[in-house]
């Protein structure tokens, strides 16, 4: 289910600004969502799976984008963040005994700033200025902060209404 909701968010086409070539996109939310809400093992398969159906060709990702193309362009390295996000999210969020907004908030945070940690250094690489690719990537961060607060505040919701969504990896000695 949140491989297709991570697709549905794919409908709101990208924003270009700046040179990057990178666009702004809603659906980055999704990944780090899915961490927040199912964990780390359950949140990464869902964006794993949505990612393996783009690379089969399925338009799923903002503007209709799919292939292998998208996977070797400029905002390759976001796509490929988005799975080490939602395991980021996933992992904070499990240790929490009761995930929490600021819990979420750290979570999502953690989730979003590991996109950049993939995504800039690949653009880095894409541009063959890794400078130039940092400073266009602040054009990202105003909505990405917007998506924390909103990613946060749903998976807290979420957390509330069913407490049983999260499952936690088992600890030794239970």
């Amino acid at each position: 289910m949140f491989a297709a909701f991570i697709a549905v968010l794919g409908i709101f086409p990208g924003l270009y600004l700046g040179g990057s070539g990178v666009p702004i996109v809603i659906q980055n939310a999704g990944p780090v969502l899915a961490g927040a809400i199912l964990g780390a093992r359950r949140g990464t398969a869902s964006v794993v799976l949505l990612l393996a159906l783009v690379a089969m060709g399925l338009p799923l990702l903002s503007g209709g984008r799919g292939g292998l193309a998208p996977f070797i362009g400029p905002s390759g390295g976001f796509i490929f963040g988005w799975i080490l996000a939602a395991l980021v999210a996933g992992l904070i969020v499990q240790r929490a005994e009761r995930p929490g907004l600021p819990v979420l908030a750290l979570a999502t945070t953690a989730g979003f700033l590991t996109q950049y940690l993939i995504g800039i250094p690949f653009l880095g690489a894409y541009t063959g200025d890794l400078g130039a690719a940092a400073v266009q990537s602040l054009v990202f961060l105003p909505g990405d902060a917007a998506k924390m607060a909103a990613v946060a505040t749903i998976a807290a919701v979420v957390h509330r209404a069913l407490p049983g969504t999260l499952t936690r990896p088992a600890v030794r000695g239970e």
